[in-house]
């Protein structure tokens, strides 16, 4: 018995160093694919992103809108990044221009510049908004 456990164990020396070997690739391979949506240091007016003073608050939500809806003249304290989900978006940012937003895109909003949204698709336009901001700090001041 004792020769036999001997002999089952000769091999297990080299189980574990193929297990070592081995164990990178798969967790490698197990972690699941990223797609980059957007990596930048300006906002879609050319501004530089600049954070709010005081400790960070991150703030995650949902704007829906229906057709025809416009969201007001507004203005944004603490960084946005947003991805539409559904519909499409017209922005207009007064003297910067007017840009459309459909599904599939993501930006990074002015950054205390004035601008007006509408939703100029036929449906509800979804988008999924990230604001970096700071305790204490408005995201959103409406005008």
């Amino acid at each position: 018995m004792v020769r036999t456990m001997t002999r089952a164990l000769r091999g297990a020396p080299m189980l574990c160093l193929l297990a070592l070997v081995a164990a990178p690739g798969l967790a490698k391979d197990a972690y699941p694919p990223v797609e980059l949506l957007l990596q930048s240091e300006t906002t879609v007016i050319g501004q530089p992103i600049v954070y709010p003073e005081g400790p960070g608050q991150i703030t995650v939500a949902i704007v829906t809108m229906q057709s025809g809806q416009e969201t007001g003249w507004h203005l944004h304290e603490a960084p946005m990044a947003a991805h539409v989900l559904e519909g499409e978006l017209t922005v207009d940012y007064g003297p910067d221009g007017t840009r459309v937003y459909r599904k599939g895109d993501t930006l990074v909003e002015a950054l205390g510049t004035r601008h007006q949204g509408r939703n100029t698709g036929a449906g509800l336009a979804r988008v999924l908004v990230v604001f970096a901001g700071a305790e204490g700090t408005p995201n959103t001041v409406a005008e």
